[in-house]
């Protein structure tokens, strides 16, 4: 299957897709934007984005077009984010000056890049593209952030292991199709939605869930353009979406709610 990415091979998005689907093959975009038009597009059957990360949060581009976009999320993985400090063959430690990754992963990093403060940081598209950028120019001074499968991608010499802040670090990846599948085993549930803008709303919303003994997992809030100060709600629950108590919440959310979209059903990881 040919599965969309953003990033590069070696990225921990193609670990994510590689745990998701046997055998995918990558179709590497430069961002989330381009991912999710490749899916509606039919250049690509699947794709695998990242949702929220434990440090970092959660990734509101991603939340944001799952909303506005036709897709379904079928499945979902975490991966460990170990970050690697690595360079061309040959290059040591002692002649590093300039460090290229993610903005992401930069940050994830921040304790060891101070200890190097004389090291200039900049930010690039993504933490395999930085890796696959320095061993496609060989600059003796220059360093990238990124896995262990992409310094072993491309050739890369890891300088300095394990660079991460926190290695509680992990990021939470979602699996999307064009159109509803049915998974074996799904036992939970992501919706999107909106709210009137009145006292007690959200308190009344939630209250469907509760009302039917349903476990919520996670609610994210995102703002509404051109609507201040209102939101989008973005909420993950236990539960059947067959199941009589399932729709009976569902339905008494949309007399609530000014929109509700059910945005997948799928295995709790």
């Amino acid at each position: 299957m040919r599965i969309a990415i953003q990033g590069e091979r070696g990225s921990f998005s193609d670990e994510a897709a590689r745990r998701l689907l046997a055998r995918p093959r990558l179709v590497c975009l430069p961002n989330f934007e381009e991912v999710f038009r490749a899916l509606a597009g039919r250049q690509a059957d699947a794709a695998v984005v990242p949702i929220e990360n434990t440090l970092a949060g959660s990734v509101g581009a991603n939340y944001d077009l799952l909303r506005r976009e036709s897709v379904w999320i079928a499945g979902e993985t975490r991966v460990r984010i170990a970050h690697q400090l690595m360079a061309a063959p040959g290059v040591a430690l002692a002649q590093i000056r300039r460090v290229l990754s993610h903005p992401v992963a930069l940050e994830q990093c921040r304790k060891f890049l101070a200890r190097h403060r004389t090291w200039e940081v900049v930010p690039f598209y993504d933490t395999a593209g930085s890796a696959k950028h320095v061993m496609a120019n060989r600059p003796d001074d220059t360093a990238a952030i990124a896995s262990l499968a992409a310094a072993r991608e491309y050739g890369a010499r890891i300088l300095s292991r394990g660079i991460e802040d926190d290695k509680k670090n992990f990021t939470r990846f979602v699996l999307l199709y064009r159109e509803r599948r049915a998974v074996p085993g799904a036992n939970k549930i992501s919706i999107v939605f909106t709210t009137r803008d009145r006292p007690g709303a959200l308190f009344r919303a939630l209250a469907v869930f509760a009302l039917r003994d349903l476990s919520l997992t996670r609610i994210e809030s995102r703002p509404i353009t051109g609507r201040p100060w209102e939101y989008h709600f973005y909420l993950d629950f236990l539960g059947h979406l067959n199941e009589k108590r399932v729709q009976n919440a569902l339905a008494h959310l949309g007399e609530l709610a000014e929109e509700v979209k059910v945005l997948g059903w799928y295995r709790q990881t």
